[in-house]
């Protein structure tokens, strides 16, 4: 069977109207997806050069600390006297992973906290995580990397 074929190449002239329409929805849409808030809250992390950092081995807990004093454990509001109950479970369980290692790793409170946070409420929740009875081996204040630095000691290939 033989198809007849009467294609032939686009000589005209081609309208902008059409391609000037989907540019302005591109745009509209971009504008009206940064007025979207994203979920979470928002933490401006103090930034340091790369020299600065320290690396943590071992198993981690992170409390996030935001600008106004809310402490956030596991991503839900928490108050201060119901973060050491927290804190003394996860440091429990986090014991109680490792049965077979002769010296446990003690487990490291990462602490997110916004810059505009005060140093009071770090220093509660140091002292919190340092009592005898919760059982954190180490706190480490975690901080944003500069744009361009390169970490000290990078990783080595996987």
């Amino acid at each position: 069977m033989k198809f007849p074929r009467n294609a032939r190449i686009f000589r005209g002239q081609l309208d902008v109207a059409p391609f000037a329409g989907v540019f302005f929805l591109l745009v509209m849409f971009l504008l009206l997806a940064s007025l979207v808030a994203t979920p979470g809250i928002q933490i401006d992390l103090p930034v340091v050069s790369a020299a600065e950092l320290s690396g943590v081995t071992g198993p981690t807990v992170e409390v996030e600390v935001g600008k106004n004093g809310q402490i956030y454990f596991e991503n839900q509001l928490i108050k201060l006297d119901q973060l050491k109950r927290r804190l003394r479970d996860a440091a429990q369980s986090a014991q109680t992973s490792q049965p077979n290692l002769k010296a446990p790793l003690a487990l490291t409170l990462v602490l997110y906290m916004d810059k505009e946070a005060t140093v009071e409420m770090e220093m509660a929740i140091e002292s919190l995580a340092g009592s005898p009875d919760v059982g954190i081996g180490r706190v480490v204040k975690a901080a944003a990397l500069r744009t361009f630095d390169k970490p000290a000691n990078p990783p080595p290939p996987p």
